[in-house]
């Protein structure tokens, strides 16, 4: 062993010599103290143990108790060091033992307290009153109650379970593992309870929850201490009974800053966001301290509130105490200044942190996604050291919201190859993705995932599942899901009404809605606006009608732009103009473009010109960009040859920079969605699609087709729009299903737009010449063309 000098060395030189010259005790572990105080490096100490062995004073108990007592506190030796020491001691006592069962805990590994009080009760050791409070404890870290009663089982075969010390751990102990029953117990028959006492059965039955029984013990308590009070305050505030908790807090004699966190949290829990602002304003005033745990908290509220200018205040605090270097309050003024649209403060403080954590990552991409950064957001994303759920969810979610749905897709097979799995979050981003996509292979595959994995199917899972069949034309696996569910709250039942009645089943819809009503589960606005939407689809006036008055009269929901939209549609289609113009103006608010629009719809369908150019020329005034209306109004005027009023319709366009929408459809083959545009040439296998075409337009021949070019540009010739016609996105998706997709799978297509009359007429043709399912969802609602019908039975 090399030998060490200078200081250290002359002392042990000083404590050899005194110890061999058998100096008296107090001097000599006075000299040995001096010794290891000295000791700055583990060479250092292993001197001193050598001296120690080679003069023979390890053998005294107190000398080597002290060596233990030094060297567990030394972190540059593993415990295993100090085991060694215990066992050169001739005979431990109990204060040695608990040395080091205490240092197993404060270097987090408990673990290793219950064996070795094992090997203390096989030697001569005798445990004392502080004993069994370490290994009880070891047990709660560990939440390992079996342990804890058999050491509860040795208090009393020792003698301690009278020892209020040991007693107040084992309530602990008990509590923390979940064992209210015997904390109680143990509390009830306990001789004697000290503040503690209370305190620890006090905290046990906050942390269950058990308002009643911890108000119970609270008002029993001899003294209601600052401890006591702080626990009731956080459990008022976790169930919202505020002014339960500020009463508590009132009447306080003296109060921490754990007091003034613990009210302010529960404003803040309670959506109080005021009420929190001014108590943290007044925990200023009264100059108590603050911590980074109530800035959190009013940093939260100022994030809800959007109350920037004292979000900014509390900034300034947080610099001025020296907290600006704590990553939890980083990420929450991340946070607040990304909510509130201040993407470049958030960026600076993400730039200039000295330590960022996961949170940090995940709080800056939400950040750039909620100001509609994406293309940011995905940068930051993919430089992200290292990525968690909720990076990946938060990511995924934001492409969702954004209406990026082909990248959320994307996105989520990218996640497929590495080891995070998708949570619940995930997947209803991924579904709802799939569902505007009518991607119904790929939300097949997320539904075979929640079942592998077992993943509960809750409310809002099987809701978003239920949309994505329904609206990728799959009614039958969407009522199963339905069917399955545990619990079915309103959004469930509202998916399903909207859902058939989308799809043309509107008796069953309506059906749907009466067993709503016979289960007890009450209508909200949202299920009026499917229930009046299946009236519509199917020209049920007068069932219209009655839905309307009963969503008044019946169960006290004010009808709102889009119920009044609906009964105008209602109205617009079967042929009521007259009556549908009337209720317009008997509406309390001011009509919405999508009312006035399903006017000028209605009256183009029944070729109401007078009334569709009044309506038109409005809804041009309302919307000047929206070319839709502009489409509208010109094929009402083609429809009556009226082409000078076209020509200068389309010059008004062309000067106002209207472009028209062109016609997209989506049809997913293998997994991958494909999309066409019309007169779209440029997918790979344009040459076979081309043939099929061919092929369909023989066939429709021959089935007695006659192309309607009503709507079609006037100012090509016949053959031409004929031409166009058959290059319309949807018979081009439909041409690519016929060739890349087999009997009995059903073709599946997503239009941006209304399906045009022509393509209607010629779908249905050809679901019977090719005995074919044809599935197409358009802007408005769904068309599942079977055998030469339609779902709609032309009432669209």
């Amino acid at each position: 062993m090399k030998l060490v000098t200078g200081p250290v060395f002359q002392t042990l030189k000083s404590f050899t010599r005194d110890a061999t010259q058998l100096m008296k005790p107090i001097s000599t572990i006075s000299i040995l103290e001096s010794s290891l105080q000295k000791c700055q490096r583990p060479n250092q100490f292993l001197q001193v143990h050598a001296q120690m062995i080679t003069s023979g004073f390890v053998k005294d108990n107190f000398a080597a108790s002290r060596l233990l007592f030094f060297s567990v506190g030394c972190l540059f030796f593993d415990l295993s060091y100090s085991h060694q020491i215990l066992f050169q001691i001739d005979v431990p006592n109990a204060f040695t033992w608990n040395t080091l069962m205490r240092a197993y805990i404060w270097r987090d590994s408990p673990q290793f307290c219950i064996p070795l009080y094992s090997l203390m009760l096989g030697s001569d050791s005798v445990p004392d009153n502080f004993t069994h409070p370490i290994v009880i404890h070891a047990s709660a870290i560990r939440s390992s109650e079996v342990e804890g009663k058999q050491i509860h089982a040795h208090v009393k075969k020792f003698g301690f379970d009278s020892d209020v010390y040991v007693l107040n751990t084992l309530i602990n102990m008990y509590s923390v593992c979940g064992n209210l029953y015997d904390a109680q117990l143990l509390f009830d028959s306990s001789p004697v309870l000290d503040l503690v006492s209370w305190n620890t059965i006090l905290a046990a039955h906050v942390k269950a929850g058990n308002v009643n029984e911890a108000i119970r013990i609270y008002d029993q308590m001899p003294e209601h201490n600052t401890i006591a009070a702080n626990s009731m305050i956080s459990l008022f505030g976790r169930f919202n009974c505020v002014n339960d908790a500020y009463k508590i807090f009132d009447e306080m004699k003296a109060r921490d800053v754990v007091s003034w966190t613990a009210m302010i949290s529960c404003y803040e829990q309670s959506e109080m966001f005021t009420e929190a602002l001014v108590m943290f304003s007044r925990m200023r005033t009264e100059g108590v301290s603050l911590d980074e745990v109530v800035m959190i908290s009013a940093l939260s509220a100022c994030t809800k509130l959007c109350a920037t200018r004292n979000g900014e205040v509390i900034h300034g605090l947080i610099i001025r105490n020296g907290h600006e270097s704590y990553v939890n309050l980083q990420n929450a003024l991340i946070h607040m200044y990304s909510s509130h649209g201040n993407i470049v403060a958030a960026q600076q403080l993400f730039d200039f942190c000295s330590f960022l954590d996961q949170i940090s990552w995940n709080s800056m991409i939400a950040g750039y996604l909620k100001c509609g950064l994406v293309v940011e957001a995905r940068a930051l994303f993919d430089a992200m050291p290292s990525k968690d759920v909720v990076s990946w969810t938060t990511m995924i979610g934001g492409y969702a919201q954004h209406d990026q749905f082909m990248e959320t897709l994307e996105l989520f097979n990218e996640m497929q190859v590495g080891p995070i799995r998708p949570d619940e979050t995930t997947l209803v981003s991924v579904i709802s993705a799939c569902a505007h996509l009518s991607a119904l292979e790929q939300g097949k595959w997320v539904h075979a995932y929640i079942k592998k994995n077992s993943i509960d199917i809750n409310i809002f899972l099987g809701t978003t599942l239920i949309d994505m069949y329904m609206k990728c034309g799959s009614v039958e696996t969407a009522l199963e899901v339905f069917n399955g569910m545990k619990d079915r709250g309103i959004s469930a039942w509202n998916a399903v009404i909207s859902g058939l009645a989308m799809n043309g089943l509107v008796m069953e819809s309506l059906e749907r809605f009466a067993d709503m009503e016979n289960s007890g589960v009450l209508p909200n606005e949202i299920t009026f606006v499917g229930v009046l939407g299946a009236c519509r689809h199917a020209g049920l006036v007068d069932e219209g009608r009655q839905h309307f008055k009963s969503m008044q009269q019946t169960y006290g929901i004010q009808p709102n732009v889009k119920h009044y939209g609906c009964m105008v549609d209602l109205f617009g289609r079967a042929g009521l103009l007259k009556e549908a113009e009337e209720f317009m103006e008997s509406m309390p608010m001011t009509p919405d473009v999508a009312t006035w629009g399903a006017l000028l719809g209605a009256c183009k369908k029944h070729g109401a010109t007078e009334i569709g150019e009044q309506v038109g020329k409005k809804l041009i005034e309302l919307e000047p960009q929206h070319d839709g209306f502009h489409v509208l109004l010109a094929n009402i005027y083609a429809s009556t040859g009226r082409w000078d009023d076209v020509m200068k319709l389309r010059g008004t366009m062309r000067k106002r920079g209207v472009m028209k929408i062109p016609g997209c459809s989506m049809i997913e083959s293998n997994g991958v969605v494909h999309e066409f545009l019309a007169g779209d040439r440029t997918h790979p296998q344009m040459e076979k699609i081309d043939k099929m075409i061919e092929e369909m337009t023989w066939r429709l021949k021959t089935e007695g087709y006659q192309p309607d070019i009503t709507d079609v540009a006037y100012d090509i010739e016949e053959e031409e729009k004929e031409t166009t016609l058959y290059r319309h996105s949807e018979k081009l998706a439909i041409a690519f299903g016929l060739i890349s997709t087999f009997p009995p799978t059903p073709i599946r297509i997503m239009k941006n737009l209304r399906i045009c009359g022509d393509c209607h007429e010629a779908a249905k043709i050809i679901s019977r010449a090719y005995q074919r399912e044809i599935i197409v969802r358009d802007r408005q609602r769904f068309h599942h063309f079977r055998l030469g019908l339609c779902s709609c039975t032309d009432f669209w």
